[in-house]
This record gives structure tokens, C-alpha cells and sequence, in this order.
């Protein structure tokens, strides 16, 4: 995906603009960050992973296990709670970038580490959660 797709930069097309996918992705988080800050702390905690990662999508996918889903809360978007080791073991993350993985994943008792996916692709993305 262009970064004038996600944040609806088109130029002068003249087309109408749609709305990014990360505005209703940001609508959700701000619903969903208490659910998704105690999964990772539970994730850390249980010792499963000290990498949680979230994925969020709009469709049906075969990664992670599902904790928010977009059908029973009436929201734009699922979530499903993962970590760095099942993203290396399905080949997402390749293993020879693990280590950068790592060195850029940000503090996880700050900020939710997100996988994005939309049609046009997927990214990695970090959302502070609210301060308390």
C-alpha cells in the first residue's frame, strides 16, 4: 500500500477521497487498548512471549488466536493476540531478521505492537496506549 493510500494523500485525482483504513483502525483501538494491554501483560507474564504482537484485520485470517472479535463488538476491525516466535514459526518474520525484529520492537508496557493487514498489503505498527 502507497503512503497516499493509508493516509488519503492522493493529489489531484479528483476522486473523493476515502477514509484510510487507520482512521477506523484508530476508532477501535481507542475502544479496545484496556482488552489488548492486559492480553500482552498476560502473554509477558505467562511467559508464552516477551513479544506480543496484535493483529488486526478486517477479513478472515489463520494467525493467532482471536480475542476481539469485529462481529460481536459491532467495530470495523478484528484482533488477534500473537507473539514475535509464532510470526518467525509461519515464516512472517523471516528468522535471519528476528534479531532486527527485536532491536525495533518498542516497550510493550507502552505501546501495542500491531500487524495491520489491509487488501493492499500489511505493516508493522506501534500505537502508544492511552496515558492513565
Amino acid at each position: 500500500m502507497d503512503p497516499e493510500e493509508l493516509f488519503n494523500e492522493d493529489g489531484n485525482s479528483g476522486k473523493p477521497k476515502k477514509e484510510s483504513p487507520l482512521i477506523s483502525l484508530e476508532r477501535d483501538l481507542k475502544f479496545f487498548y484496556e482488552s489488548i494491554r492486559e492480553v500482552a501483560i498476560e502473554i509477558m507474564v505467562e511467559g508464552l512471549s516477551n513479544y506480543p504482537i496484535f493483529i488486526a484485520h478486517q477479513h478472515e485470517l489463520n494467525l493467532g488466536e482471536l480475542i476481539l472479535d469485529r462481529n460481536d463488538l459491532n467495530t470495523e476491525w478484528s484482533i488477534h493476540a500473537s507473539t514475535l516466535e509464532e510470526f518467525v514459526d509461519k515464516g512472517v518474520i523471516k528468522p535471519v531478521l528476528k534479531d532486527r525484529f527485536i532491536k525495533s520492537y518498542k516497550d510493550p508496557y507502552e505501546y501495542m505492537c500491531l500487524f495491520v493487514v489491509v487488501p493492499e498489503g500489511a505493516n508493522f505498527v506501534y500505537y502508544p496506549y492511552p496515558k492513565q
